[in-house]
């Protein structure tokens, strides 16, 4: 395989750049040669705005993503970047590697539902109930779960994976009986990358002899292998400690912000989830962090003797606990103070730590001669809503969720509903995901929405020919999607379907500050611009392809949704 320059953006100029020539034979010594992709879950367009520049108040008015800015001076940046609808975590990482959205490539929310397949064998660790599947039957549809109730062992780090090293969480982590069934294949798991309706990146990369490796906050995001033929093979070396873990002493690790991780740092907070401190959180990142640190060096995640990735990256978390966490074990409020993003300080602490972890990076790719060679792409899978603490409002204190409504009304299937004790709950977050008993209750149900709007901060009803513009209509049979919601609700801003104190906003709706958020592409031979047009993250995927000399089309999500590549 042959790779063409960087075709996608305006770099005449890469041709008079000295780049690395750095050796593995199968691939051309052409401008770009590898891709670094990064997810900093949460984080906003006007993040990096106010990070790159500094703001009033805030660290004596000095920039606070030094590293961060120093991309910009070589990189296009776009201002309007839209992640995916809904942009929750699992369908905004799959828009990035796949270039489709929800209704091609059949991903809503970590925990959605499915009219066409069975539930698993057994219960997941959140409660996703076991129950039957006959081989070659009609399904009976199961709630669909892809976060950490499908690892061997939820409460470790390394998710129970037999033999693994304490941190060393992968796909050994998926315990494959609480994988959800189908029934036409025999009652067969549907393992993460089987879910996805579409190849990715890392497939095509991977079938074109190239060298892929990921690093997520679960197990279950081996998804991003996509539809392929060498199913979770085509990711050569992937890296997922388990995110809600109990928090332990990490040894030999340690933050670029000084945080000593071989002892838990912050021990007076929950313990039970690396995301209930500002603290915990940076040193669960580190681990990540690391991984990549050791693939700039031509290893796998864990420090064995490996290739330099042609495609590879991480997501951070740091900067959505930083925006969501009031952690009330030590009083310390994160998120924002005002409606402009000025970060209160324990966030401001998330942003020093991701930036001085990209900045580590950034000058270990230089050190190993690859930084001409290297195109680095920073967006976010989604962002965080509501940015102006006025305007969060945690509903389930003082009226209802849609959900709710509909369970009472015995509207929803028993999985979905607010009802079940044992079960898993419904999807909400800043949005509501509603799946009914059957589709031919859905006026019925939005009638009793309506009625109950107010309780519920109702904004915005999709149902009907307003929901089958943007997804495929619900159902099962003939021309129906057994995946899409019969009803999307979408809350007045700020509105977040919890009673919970703990947080002070949430992701998943369709806000714009849900979906605004940051994407940088950078390389030194990019003349610095910005773009200030509306893009879509989707639009990363058919972008690295076309970077690789690699034909976007080769992603289904390009050909059946035609999606472009970025704009320069």
């Amino acid at each position: 395989m042959k790779f063409k320059s960087l075709a996608v953006f305006s770099l005449a100029a890469i041709a008079a750049v000295g780049y690395s020539q750095e050796s593995n034979k199968d691939w051309d010594h052409t401008p770009i040669r590898h891709v670094l992709l990064i997810s900093v879950d949460g984080m906003h367009a006007v993040d990096l705005l106010n990070c790159a520049n500094g703001v009033p108040g805030v660290n004596g008015g000095d920039p606070y993503c030094p590293n961060l800015a120093a991309l910009t001076t070589t990189g296009v940046n776009y201002t309007a970047a839209s992640t995916s609808r809904p942009s929750d975590s699992f369908p905004g990482l799959m828009s990035i590697v796949t270039g489709a959205t929800p209704r091609t490539m059949g991903v809503y929310y970590d925990v959605s539902y499915d009219r066409s397949l069975d539930a698993p064998a057994k219960t997941t660790g959140n409660g996703v109930a076991a129950g039957p599947c006959t081989a070659g039957a009609a399904p009976t549809g199961t709630r669909t779960e892809y976060e950490e109730g499908i690892d061997k062992n939820q409460g470790l780090v390394n998710g129970g994976a037999p033999g693994a090293g304490p941190t060393d969480g992968g796909i050994a982590s998926i315990d494959p009986q609480r994988l959800i069934r189908d029934p036409k294949r025999g009652c067969a798991p549907v393992w993460p990358w089987e879910f996805v309706r579409t190849n990715t990146i890392f497939g095509v990369i991977h079938q074109e002899g190239g060298y892929t490796a990921w690093s997520d906050k679960h197990p279950a995001y081996s998804a991003v292998a996509g539809r392929n033929p060498d199913g979770a093979g085509a990711l050569n070396d992937y890296y997922s400690p388990e995110i809600n873990s109990n928090v332990v002493g990490l040894p030999g690790v340690k933050t670029p912000t000084g945080i000593d991780c071989s002892v838990v740092p912050d021990s007076g907070s929950d313990l039970t989830a690396w995301t209930n401190s500002f603290q915990n959180i940076q040193c669960y990142d580190q681990l990540k962090v690391n991984a990549i640190l050791n693939e700039i060096e031509g290893k796998t995640h864990d420090g064995k003797n490996a290739k330099v990735p042609t495609i590879f990256g991480m997501n951070f978390q740091a900067v959505s606990v930083g925006q969501k966490l009031v952690e009330k074990s030590n009083g310390t409020t994160g998120g924002y103070q005002n409606a402009a993003a000025t970060p209160t300080p324990a966030l401001l602490t998330e942003f020093q730590f991701i930036d001085d972890s990209i900045g580590a990076m950034v000058n270990k790719i230089k050190d190993r001669g690859l930084y001409e060679s290297t195109l680095i792409i920073i967006t976010a899978k989604h962002g965080q809503n509501p940015i102006d603490p006025a305007f969060y409002v945690p509903i389930l204190n003082s009226g209802t969720s849609p959900a709710t409504i509909l369970s009472n009304a015995n509207l929803l299937p028993f999985s979905e509903s607010t009802n079940n004790a044992t079960g898993i709950g419904p999807t909400e977050d800043d949005i509501s995901l509603l799946w009914l008993n059957s589709s031919s209750e859905t006026k019925t149900a939005v009638s009793l929405l309506e009625t109950n709007k107010d309780q519920a901060g109702i904004g915005q009803i999709f149902y009907g020919p307003s929901l089958s513009l943007n997804y495929n209509t619900p159902g099962l049979g003939a021309g129906l999607d057994p995946r899409t919601p019969d009803i999307i609700v979408t809350p007045n801003v700020g509105v977040v379907y919890t009673g919970s104190t703990k947080k002070e906003s949430e992701h998943g709706g369709f806000a714009h500050d849900d979906t605004n958020v940051i994407l940088l592409v950078s390389n030194p031979g990019i003349v610095p611009h910005t773009v200030y047009s509306n893009v879509g993250t989707n639009q990363v995927a058919p972008t690295i392809l076309k970077s690789l000399g690699i034909d976007p089309k080769r992603l289904d999500g390009v050909r059946w949704e035609g999606t472009a590549t970025l704009p320069q």
